[in-house]
């Protein structure tokens, strides 16, 4: 008599436990993700707008005095605070800038922060 080929019902069975097992791993993983998106959009946009700051302080021709400086720019329909500091270093002729950017005006979370050093040139 010829043996039928095929599989038993019990290899059927570990199959689909198997790949259960792997669907469902999948899509709490993609449910993770997903829920991650408006962070990561956020701190995307915070980046982009500490970004522009630095570029509007590094390019201003004179050297930047100490101290701070806040503002409050609109990107992507949102509005975003900004805060500019500028620190002495122990070199006269370096000035360390450091941009913090927040989505509230307390500055209660930053969202980005950037630092960069500028040279006087006189």
């Amino acid at each position: 008599m010829k043996r039928a080929k095929g599989m038993t019902l019990l290899e059927v069975i570990v199959a689909l436990a198997v790949f259960s097992i792997a669907a469902v791993s999948i899509t709490k993983s993609l449910g993770e993700q997903m829920a991650n998106m408006p962070i990561l959009e956020s701190r995307t946009l915070a980046q982009w707008v500490a970004d522009n700051q630095m570029v509007d302080a590094r390019l201003e021709p004179q050297f930047p005095d100490v101290g701070k400086k806040e503002g409050q720019v609109e990107l992507a329909g949102k509005d975003w605070y900004w805060r500019k500091e500028v620190v002495k270093t122990t070199d006269d002729n370096f000035r360390m800038i450091r941009i913090s950017v927040s989505e509230d005006e307390r500055y209660q979370r930053i969202a980005a922060q950037v630092s960069s050093y500028v040279l006087k040139t006189d």
